[in-house]
């Protein structure tokens, strides 16, 4: 099954009421390989909900916005996208699993968002949560006596890995592009750890 790993600038922190302004994801295979990149901004339609400390995490303003697609525009272009990396004509893609840092944020903000347009909702409900699998990731190596850090943002635990943003500012494609990598990392963790044969002998 192919992968999807998305992330999400919006216009404020909640689900239904801010919006969507810009989206970044990769498409990877069923061998976690990477096909191809997306990026794109989104014209937001309420203006009124842009908030300032949004602004101040992605440095994208409503001037920056101006000439960016609608929302049910850049849907159509995402899924036309996705379908050119996996060489599909046409179809469901409810084959693909959606990947992210605390994903089912980025999830709820796009399923308002489709359901807003009236649009299907077209992926799988099948997720990877990044988040998640550092949290128990850097447990197990902690019992291992490894250093991990103590947060589990993003920045931390790219920064853990020898990862960094370029930038200040949050951008969408930077992040997921990012997230892939972590999860990249603890996928190669985990070929190499080794547990008991019978795993109830742990208690």
């Amino acid at each position: 099954m192919p992968y999807l790993v998305v992330d999400l600038e919006m216009s404020g922190p909640d689900a239904g009421y801010h919006e969507i302004i810009q989206i970044g994801a990769v498409i990877l295979n069923d061998n976690w390989s990477p096909l191809g990149t997306y990026l794109s901004n989104v014209y937001p339609e309420n203006e009124e909900a842009f908030t300032a400390s949004a602004e101040k995490v992605h440095g994208l303003s409503l001037d920056d916005l101006k000439e960016a697609p609608m929302i049910y525009e850049m849907f159509e272009d995402f899924e036309k996208w996705i379908r050119k990396m996996l060489k599909r004509q046409g179809g469901d893609l409810r084959d693909i699993v959606i990947c992210g840092q605390s994903v089912i944020h980025d999830i709820n903000f796009l399923k308002f968002a489709y359901k807003d347009e009236n649009m299907e909702w077209p992926f799988s409900n099948k997720l990877i949560d990044l988040h998640t699998i550092a949290f128990f990731g850097f447990r197990m190596m902690e019992a291992n006596n490894i250093t991990v850090p103590k947060l589990l943002s993003l920045k931390a635990i790219s920064t853990y890995f020898g990862l960094e943003r370029e930038s200040d500012t949050h951008n969408a494609l930077e992040d997921a592009q990012l997230t892939m990598l972590c999860l990249q990392r603890f996928f190669k963790i985990a070929s190499h750890a080794k547990l008991p044969l019978n795993v109830n002998e742990l208690g």
